[in-house]
């Protein structure tokens, strides 16, 4: 095993802020989507399993899992700046059967879908998180800026009939911009532990595991069957 290569492994992941904002916004939505799908599709596909419709369904489920976290990996990587390897048990080449049941058998299917199940209570956490951070600390941070264009041309808080703070010129809004500046300051920090945070849950549940990571890379000079490309 190479240096680079263990390094690109163990070393924690340090992604930028812009990457950990484009990745960890979309997980909402992305964790909607995946928990709708899995959940959808397992009810479904269990409840008619006896007639055999539930057979291609819950096959769906797999296939499409498994074809969800290859891009999840991509993501990882591309925005988060973390390898995921692919875990993936090779696919033997004596029929459909015997492929489908390794897809089945192999723990990295369950734990892909496993992933996109808990993609929706932390896509949750983390959206609430990144927006509760940002728009406090910036709306701070431009006080100055925008306060006279406000109704009133003040800034009332919590309103302008029971005000507790009045921001009426630039002077009064200089403290609170000070404020802004550190709590953006840390919505900085914040978003790349976050980030850092959800790059090592990636490789948990998405990778193949420290050991067999090493093993994986200790091969990595041989030459790759052709039937780990279709697993």
């Amino acid at each position: 095993m190479t240096s680079t290569s263990a390094g690109r492994y163990r070393n924690p992941s340090r992604p930028s802020v812009v990457g950990s904002l484009l990745y960890l916004l979309p997980n909402l939505p992305l964790g909607v989507a995946g928990f709708a799908a899995v959940s959808i599709l397992t009810t479904l596909g269990i409840g008619t399993v006896i007639v055999w419709i539930g057979v291609p369904v819950l096959a769906m489920l797999v296939a499409g899992a498994r074809g969800a976290a290859r891009l999840e990996r991509l993501r990882v990587h591309a925005l988060l700046g973390t390898f995921v390897a692919t875990p993936y048990r090779p696919l033997p080449g004596d029929g459909q059967a015997a492929r489908w049941r390794t897809r089945l058998w192999d723990g990295a299917t369950w734990r892909d879908i496993a992933y996109f199940v808990l993609l929706l209570p932390i896509g949750i956490a983390e959206f609430v998180i990144l927006i509760a951070c940002w728009s406090v600390g910036l709306a701070l941070l431009t006080l100055p800026v925008y306060f006279r264009y406000l109704p009133g041309g003040a800034y009332f808080f919590p309103d302008e009939t029971h005000a507790w703070v009045i921001v009426d010129s630039t002077l009064k809004a200089l403290p609170w911009a000070m404020v802004g500046l550190v709590l953006t300051a840390l919505s900085v920090l914040i978003t790349r532990m976050m980030g850092a945070g959800h790059a090592r849950l990636a490789r948990l549940l998405l990778g193949p595991g420290r050991r067999a990571g090493n093993l994986r890379e200790d091969r990595a000079d041989g030459p790759v069957p052709a039937t780990n490309a279709l697993a």
